[in-house]
């Protein structure tokens, strides 16, 4: 186990911290209802209309499937990767000589992590469920009904809602209030509409578990 903690590994453990501590965030936000996951893919809209800020970074983000796995799953695998990468090739040239310097190591190690991720990421695609809010999956949750997780929704800056989809799976959806209602955090709602990633809810009517406590925008 010496390779584990000699020169030129510290790139590596970095990484390895890294994705511990994605974790955690991911649990944490899971855990107050709010997917870390969810809001961070949809801060990064590679699928949307093109833009030049973000073409050269979409391409590369799409070549490696973050349209087929969450950005934080994709993050994961791809320090994961690299971290793996980096100890076994310092591991091998140690038999042999002293460890590369940092950035061969480095250069050596992403090059390996790089397909691995794609590769990686197309077999979890079909196993990994997309908490994701497109167009075409939107008209999906118009009529379920979930529950307020920040709030209150109103009119103003979107709020989130948690939900679940036919299947099960959770979502954390953006949402405002319906014009006319203001609804608190932790109240049943029924969304009622969706576009662009943002969608619009009510109060839960009582035959589907609302609780009446909403009021008026006024």
């Amino acid at each position: 186990m010496d390779y584990i903690v000699q020169t030129g590994t510290a790139p590596f453990w970095i990484a390895l911290a890294t994705v511990a501590g994605l974790g955690i965030v991911e649990l944490v936000s899971v855990l107050l209802g709010v997917s870390a996951s969810g809001l961070l893919d949809e801060g990064f809209d590679f699928n949307g209309p093109g833009d030049a800020e973000s073409g050269l970074l979409g391409g590369w983000m799409s070549w490696l499937n973050a349209g087929g796995v969450p950005i934080l799953v994709l993050a994961v695998i791809l320090l994961s990767a690299f971290a793996a990468g980096g100890f076994a090739i310092q591991s091998i040239i140690s038999q042999f000589r002293d460890p590369l310097p940092l950035y061969a190591a480095m250069t050596g190690a992403l090059a390996a992590a790089i397909p691995v991720t794609r590769w990686s990421s197309r077999g979890l695609a079909h196993i990994i469920p997309r908490d994701e809010t497109s167009v075409q999956q939107q008209a999906d949750f118009i009529g379920r009904v979930g529950t307020v997780t920040l709030g209150p929704l109103d009119q103003g800056n979107p709020g989130a809602v948690r939900i679940k989809d036919k299947y099960d799976n959770i979502h954390s959806l953006r949402a405002n209030a319906a014009p006319g209602h203001i609804i608190e955090t932790g109240e049943t709602v029924l969304i009622v509409d969706g576009k662009n990633g943002l969608f619009q809810a009510i109060p839960a009517p009582a035959a589907l578990g609302g609780d009446h406590h909403s009021h008026n925008g006024g």
